[in-house]
């Protein structure tokens, strides 16, 4: 009887159990390097959150519009208000008011930015509308002197525009700069002061980055900038009158008027022994206009119902 063959004692259960625990720490290995990845991710994502409304990427800046000095900011107008209708139209409207002005100069616009930011157009479309020569050079090319020409027709559009109460919204750099909000603030001032034949769209508001450098990181902040209103407030500060085609057209008549309105308030003062030679500061305190009034009007002013002397706001109200 032959002896059963001995066996080796198996060493599977040990295998398995050496290869249960490998798993294990395989598994808790991906878990916990999942989990770190889970929170990385969470924690980027917060950070996103936090400074998007810094990241100037997400307004499609472009490159030259960052480079900035510290503090130094730039405007732009946000890709999504091009797009208004209304946007467009005012574009549209002032591009062919303009072309229309200048049929005979044989300029055509095109683009607003691209066209006007040298001072050459807006020089003659200023002649035109104002019936006037401005002494600067007629072509230039360089930078310096195409701010000098920017800067004597954009002086002459300030004396027209500020006595009729415009806010000015522009400047030489922004208009050479090529900002159009500041162009389109011009243009709408240019069109309402010398009552353009053309019919603005109403309420016309683009949104508008600006993209300020502070500490050497670029932050971005919008605000909306109203372009028109209704045609009624544009055109009510527009009432004109002998003054003012006065002021616009023969300032240098201003001091002949002066003479004539002394002589005129003087003839009837006289009366009361009273003589004007200065109508800024004689009639700043009211007296003489209150007592002027009652010649005119051929009416008592009780002397005791105001200030002969007043000395200070109320007594003059």
């Amino acid at each position: 009887m032959s002896a059963e063959p001995v066996r080796s004692p198996t060493l599977r259960p040990h295998r398995v159990k050496k290869d249960e625990s490998f798993l294990r720490k395989l598994g808790g290995t991906l878990a916990r390097k999942k989990k770190a990845r889970e929170v990385s991710d969470l924690q980027e994502e917060g950070k996103n959150a936090i400074n998007a409304p810094m990241n100037p990427s997400a307004v499609d800046i472009h490159p030259e519009d960052t480079l900035l000095e510290e503090n130094e900011e730039r405007t732009m107008i946000d890709p999504n208000s091009k797009e208004d209708p209304k946007f467009k139209e005012l574009i549209k409207v002032l591009i062919d008011w303009i072309n229309d002005v200048l049929v005979e100069e044989r300029i055509i616009v095109k683009q607003l930015e691209e066209d006007l930011y040298d001072g050459q157009v807006l020089q003659k479309l200023l002649e035109k509308l104002a019936d006037r020569k401005l002494n600067v050079a007629e072509v230039t090319q360089s930078e310096i002197g195409q701010k000098q020409k920017l800067q004597t027709v954009l002086e002459a559009v300030h004396d027209l525009l500020r006595p009729h109460g415009w806010t000015i919204k522009w400047n030489v750099d922004s208009i050479h700069g090529k900002n159009l909000i500041s162009i389109l603030h011009l243009l709408v001032a240019l069109a309402m002061h010398f009552r353009a034949p053309i019919r603005l769209p109403e309420h016309v508001s683009v949104q508008v980055v600006v993209v300020r450098k502070r500490e050497g990181l670029l932050q971005t902040t919008h605000v909306t900038e109203e372009l028109t209103t209704t045609t009624e407030v544009m055109t009510f500060r527009l009432k004109r009158d002998a003054f003012d085609t006065l002021f616009d057209h023969a300032p240098d008549k201003l001091s002949v008027v002066k003479k004539s309105l002394i002589t005129f308030v003087n003839k009837h003062l006289n009366k009361l022994n009273l003589e004007v030679t200065e109508l800024e500061t004689q009639f700043a305190d009211g007296v003489y206009l209150v007592l002027l009034m009652g010649l005119l009007e051929d009416y008592f002013v009780p002397l005791h119902n105001f200030y002969l002397t007043p000395e200070n706001f109320d007594q003059k109200v």
